[in-house]
């Protein structure tokens, strides 16, 4: 017995002089090479020192390494590798697409609260959701749809709350306001339901708190460096998990409920015109309540907070860049209001490049996972074991001179632009998905890439006709975080000013 509590008592001493010794060297956390890993416990320490700026700190190695790809030695032998090579990008994305799934890890770690939906599924489960959904949203009758709820929601509720605030000199939480935005559009598209979040009162709608909070205690279990932690207090129910497991039931339940009375209305009207996703995908003959369930909650995830965290950036950016913003206005204010909507926001080619400019720097999505189902090796010579974890890097690949030049660090839109003589207009030159994935790549890119551009336009001109978005605090640097999508910490507390017209 002595001997035992002696052994656990010099175990713990060694763990505690490590951590000691590496938390106070202060080149771990400004370091651009990859951290030092030690046996057994891989590089915990570092991570755990740069866990406030994790993101950042994978970045600014990757981005410092030749190949652009590195390895990040995790506890108990487990890796995960980290690119920002577009090349190795596309070979994981399209050229190998089977070999890099989302993997046994991911799924297991997401599917108590996404099921099997198709951000959450592979193989022929995923091939069957991406071809039923690819056929919804190409749909004429879908993107009126979109335009309709998109529009309404910025007419009826997101303009009047911008108006009473410059009126009355209120500070608003922009970030706040454009997630409030966007999940009720996402809701309406995905379920036909408004949880009318974004009110003047600003109320706590109770599935946008229940989503929010199983949003956030997932995303505490998916970015957990011991994964042993949460798998055991899910196994005894306590904690964070037993609070993780009675908010997804309440998000679920809700769903469900949902879906049963659109299912009745369906029922009653056959001729009932389908429009949201859910009524399409019923009318379509999809009625199994758990796969519906698991799609739209896929759904209500990818557009929830996405389009909201560029727009929070791009507010910033044009504050900051007053030149860009004066581009963007002569643009709107060039708009043929006569065009169908679809038409008006595509011609707004510099809006779409400045859009373009701020997810470069700050996208909403900052990195991606895969496994590899068997051995390979990348165009880059790295050399991948079966039952890796491999994350290409969107927010370092926004920053890899190579690829931006060395002005990569400035919000430069024109680099997205060219100008054609002819027709005396500025034309949008494109990246490939693969040097961008903001929106992935390959068979697995995006299905509502369209449908976001088509919203954040339609904000931006709805917004900056009216308004300008001026920060609280103007010297604020704000600080990116990350969960599954970016957010600015800490909210963007801005003041609304009426603009006058010159």
């Amino acid at each position: 017995m002595v001997d035992l509590q002696f052994s656990t008592l010099l175990f713990w001493s060694i763990i505690f002089a490590l951590l000691f010794l590496i938390l106070r060297n202060p080149s771990c956390s400004t370091s651009t090479k990859a951290p030092t890993s030690y046996p057994i416990f891989g590089s915990i320490f570092t991570i755990w020192k740069n866990k406030e700026r994790r993101v950042q700190w994978i970045s600014d190695i990757v981005t410092s390494t030749p190949t652009l790809t590195f390895t990040l030695h995790r506890p108990f032998g487990h890796r995960q590798m980290f690119t920002a090579n577009a090349a190795n990008v596309q070979h994981m994305l399209k050229s190998h697409f089977y070999n890099y799934p989302k993997g046994d890890i991911f799924r297991n770690t997401l599917r108590d609260f996404l099921g099997d939906g198709i951000f959450n599924a592979d193989g022929d489960n995923w091939k069957f959701q991406r071809q039923v959904s690819s056929h919804q949203f190409n749909t004429r009758s879908l993107r009126k749809f979109v335009e309709t709820v998109v529009d309404s929601e910025l007419s009826d509720r997101l303009v009047p709350i911008l108006k009473n605030a410059a009126a009355n000199n209120i500070v608003l939480d922009l970030q706040d306001i454009l997630q409030r935005f966007a999940f009720d559009n996402i809701c309406k598209i995905a379920f036909g339901y408004d949880p009318a979040y974004l009110l003047p009162s600003l109320p706590e709608a109770k599935f946008a708190v229940v989503f929010d909070k199983a949003l956030r205690l997932i995303s505490e279990r998916f970015n957990s460096n011991i994964p042993f932690v949460w798998k055991f207090k899910r196994a005894l129910c306590i904690g964070k998990e037993r609070e993780l497991k009675i908010t997804i039931e309440q998000v679920r339940e809700f769903a469900i409920d949902v879906i049963r009375e659109k299912k009745q209305e369906l029922k009653k009207n056959a001729s009932l015109e389908s429009e949201d996703l859910l009524s399409r995908f019923l009318s379509s003959g999809h009625s199994d309540e758990d796969f519906v369930t698991d799609v739209v909650i896929s759904f209500i995830l990818a557009g929830r907070d996405t389009t909201s965290a560029a727009l929070t950036w791009f507010f910033w950016l044009l504050f900051n860049h007053p030149g860009v913003e004066s581009e963007i206005l002569k643009e709107i204010r060039e708009m043929n209001s006569e065009e169908p909507i679809y038409d008006e926001v595509k011609n707004m080619v510099y809006t779409h490049a400045s859009l373009c400019e701020a997810m470069r720097l700050y996208p909403p999505v900052p990195v991606d996972t895969k496994w590899a189902a068997n051995d390979d090796v990348l165009p880059d010579g790295t050399v991948i074991k079966k039952g890796t974890r491999i994350s290409y890097h969107p927010y370092a690949m926004g920053r890899v001179e190579k690829v931006w030049g060395e002005d990569w660090a400035e919000f430069r839109p024109g680099r997205w632009l060219e100008w054609t003589e002819t027709t005396r207009k500025w034309s949008f030159v494109g990246r490939d998905s693969y040097t961008y994935p903001v929106f992935q790549a390959g068979p697995r890119i995006c299905l509502g890439k369209d449908m976001a551009f088509l919203q954040m336009k339609r904000v931006a001109a709805g917004v900056l006709r009216r308004f300008k978005v001026v920060p609280a605090d103007k010297s604020m640097e704000p600080v990116y975080v990350s969960d599954f999508t970016s957010k600015m910490k800490g909210g963007f507390l801005v003041k609304i000013e009426e603009r006058v017209d010159p």
